[in-house]
């Protein structure tokens, strides 16, 4: 199936889980996706722009731990 604007939103969303299952307990997120527990335990109920919007949160979390490494 290609992806097209007609049909973005509907095309499915991968799941970010890499089998790396630890809960960081300063931060709240997961080791290896770098999910909330709540965005794993609802990540089967959510829609493909949920997942996108999760996705995305991960990004801006990745980003922010770069940042922090490098200072």
């Amino acid at each position: 199936m290609s992806v097209t604007p007609e049909n973005f939103c509907d095309t499915p969303v991968v799941s970010p889980c890499i089998s790396v299952c630890r809960m960081d307990p300063g931060t709240g997120l997961c080791e290896g996706c770098l999910r909330t527990i709540d965005e794993i335990a609802g990540w089967p109920a959510l829609d493909a722009e949920g997942k996108r919007d999760v996705w995305a949160r991960i990004e801006e979390r990745r980003a922010w731990l770069r940042k922090a490494v490098d200072s």
